[in-house]
């Protein structure tokens, strides 16, 4: 942890869609005073100032804007998380960005799996043509963004509301490497292999009679690490978040990140169509995806590592080099999420974990290997 930088496990209160519930308000009572209305002449009175004052406090409340994001050579950062990156968007806290990722392979190697040429995004040409090899790494990942959102600044939280993803073409890839490659086939074009979605059913055949559901996720989500960390690869996720690979990251959760610099400097990146925990033989089904995010600063929470929530659990998390090192990180942050929630001390929550706590590997091919804790909300009485 950089010098300065410490953090504690943080409060996270659950999602509010408050323009939401002020209009689906202002309609009842609307309704509600158009029949009193009907029933009573005199209340036409009372009815338009009820509605004329609702309008008001509408009309004073913040407009959350949708930013369409293409990924192009001008929109990615190619390979790295970095504080000095130029962002290709700024927005305000709480707008939504609709974001095109690309899948992290070239062209020619994707035709060289038996895609046919007219099936290569051109987008994804055109980064391979146009951002030169200098620009690009240290990481393989196209990244879209950086996204600058207003008012974030260094100890704040970056909440990542993921509202939609969909798939954008009808494929994936898996390449095969990762952790124990000597399973990999042993003729190299056999390493690499094309799947295809079905996106009415969701589902892709891996073989005769194994069928696998689709369940599409961003593998990388993440800010700009400490500047001290210089320009730091796509590859391994940190306390910035990045390249986490946590398939529970689908759209209807949500992701909090610790904000390190002025912005933030959001990127997203590493589309997923499928993904088993632990990634072992260094891909999931790796494809391009189409998401709508809202991004949302947080200055009421204070995080050392990212936090994730989905309808039925909180999801703490660490990284290191070493496997055992990063589950005591994933350890000690569940530890310090359940005494900042549920004001449980130390030696009961760390009993808590091993009672109702389900410990995970993310991922153990990214030279930072993760872990990441489940904690059923249902235990505390939250549905």
């Amino acid at each position: 942890m950089p010098s300065g930088q410490r953090r504690t496990g943080g409060r996270v209160p659950k999602n509010t869609e408050r323009s939401g519930l002020a209009c689906s308000r202002a309609t009842i009572i609307k309704e509600e005073n158009v029949r009193a209305t009907r029933q009573q002449p005199n209340a036409r009175i009372l009815a338009a100032v009820v509605v004329t004052v609702l309008a008001a406090i509408n009309a004073t409340a913040v407009v959350q804007q949708t930013h369409r994001l293409e990924a192009g050579p001008a929109t990615i950062a190619f390979g790295y998380y970095w504080s000095e990156a130029e962002p290709v968007l700024r927005i305000a806290s709480g707008d939504i960005i609709d974001v095109d990722t690309m899948l992290t392979s070239s062209p020619s190697r994707l035709e060289g799996m038996g895609l046919p040429p007219e099936q290569v995004q051109q987008s994804l040409r055109d980064i391979y043509e146009q951002v030169s090899r200098e620009e690009r790494g240290p990481g393989g990942h196209i990244l879209t963004g950086p996204v600058y959102v207003e008012g974030a600044s260094p100890g704040d939280v970056l909440q990542v509301d993921v509202l939609e993803i969909d798939l954008p073409i009808a494929y994936g890839y898996n390449g095969c490497s990762g952790f124990i490659r000597d399973n990999c086939p042993e003729e190299r074009a056999d390493r690499s292999r094309l799947f295809w979605l079905d996106r009415e059913a969701m589902t892709t055949e891996f073989a005769p009679g194994i069928v696998i559901p689709l369940r599409p996720f961003f593998g990388s989500m993440g800010v700009a690490p400490p500047p001290e960390a210089g320009r730091w690869s796509s590859v391994p996720p940190w306390i910035h978040a990045g390249n986490i690979d946590n398939k529970e990251l689908v759209a209807g959760t949500t992701l909090y990140i610790p904000v390190w610099v002025e912005g933030a400097l959001f990127q997203v990146g590493d589309g997923h169509a499928a993904q088993g925990d632990g990634e072992v033989d260094q891909t999931g089904i790796e494809t391009s995806l189409r998401g709508r995010l809202r991004l949302t600063v947080r200055r009421d929470m204070s995080l050392e590592w990212p936090v994730a929530e989905t309808p039925t659990h909180w999801i703490t998390m660490g990284s290191d080099e070493d496997l055992t090192e990063a589950t005591r990180i994933a350890i000690n942050q569940t530890i310090a999420f359940l005494g900042d929630r549920f004001d449980l001390p130390r030696g009961e929550a760390y009993r808590l974990i091993s009672l109702a706590v389900d410990l995970r590997i993310t991922q153990l091919v990214d030279q930072k290997v993760g872990v990441h804790a489940m904690i059923p909300k249902a235990i505390f009485g939250e549905r």
